[in-house]
């Protein structure tokens, strides 16, 4: 079975990489960008879109939901439910009724902030937040939020402390997992981009297909491969944290040694 799915998953990609080097041009030109810039306009264009989108809709998402759901845990847990429907919502539209939606939204954005490619970041905030909120919650799901937001408060922290020095550094995992998952859904979006006429670098590689198709299969390699290499690091992460937290639960759990036996029957100082 393991050989099958490793056959029906890896022979395209070998087909991919010998039709993309057919033309000997194609990869040294990919890995030029004065060359790509000069010789494929558009694509070099998409591929800064899609970087910037990434990383403004990571900023984003993370500016919007981490406070959400810190605070949804603190102060209204009985909204958690209500928080986590709304985030799901997402997976239960299809992307193209989703742009149904947002098109008549999309002429008043492009009213005010004009019709950048970055606009796009509003959407994609939206699209995300399915994975980056399960993301999140889970990281605090493994965390004593209250007692430590009580704790930094008492001794005289305030909220932007408690969230900054004291959350934050216990979620860092959940928080760069959240924004791994944001960065390969958008480097792989064309539905949005293509009907709301923004460019991207889905849509790049779709008209680039039409005049020089070794390069575009090129470029959907490299975009594969950078999204394997984040699930990747993604899965890294969460094995290293699963581990770190044995490894504290172990030494939490084992009996205490004469020096520590002692030490508890002496009187504080």
């Amino acid at each position: 079975m393991l050989l099958v799915l490793g056959v029906f998953f890896l022979l395209p990609l070998v087909a991919m990489v010998e039709f993309s080097t057919r033309d000997s041009s194609t990869w040294p030109a990919l890995f030029n960008w004065p060359e790509l810039s000069e010789r494929y306009p558009a694509l070099a264009e998409g591929i800064t879109s899609s970087l910037l989108q990434a990383a403004l809709t990571a900023l984003l998402m993370l500016v919007l939901l981490v406070p959400t759901a810190v605070w949804g845990r603190l102060r209204l847990p009985r909204l958690r439910r209500l928080v986590e429907f709304l985030c799901l919502l997402p997976l239960t539209i299809p992307a193209i009724v989703l742009v149904v939606g947002l098109a008549p939204v999309y002429a008043w954005v492009t009213y005010f902030f004009g019709g950048s490619s970055l606009t796009l970041v509003f959407a994609y905030t939206i699209l995300v937040l399915p994975y980056a909120y399960r993301a999140i919650d889970a990281g605090l799901s493994a965390i004593d939020v209250k007692t430590l937001a009580e704790a930094a408060r008492s001794l005289g922290a305030s909220w932007a402390t408690v969230m900054w020095r004291v959350v934050l550094p216990n979620i860092r995992s959940a928080v760069l997992s959240a924004a791994f998952l944001t960065v390969a859904l958008v480097l792989g979006e064309f539905t949005i981009a293509s009907l709301l006429n923004r460019t991207n670098l889905q849509v790049a590689i779709n008209f680039l297909g039409k005049s020089s198709a070794t390069m575009s299969v090129a470029v959907s390699l490299t975009a594969l491969l950078l999204a394997f290499v984040l699930l990747l690091l993604l899965s890294l992460l969460g094995e290293r944290r699963r581990s770190g937290s044995a490894v504290a639960a172990v030494a939490t759990a084992a009996p205490a040694g004469p020096a520590t036996a002692v030490a508890s029957k002496e009187p504080a100082a």
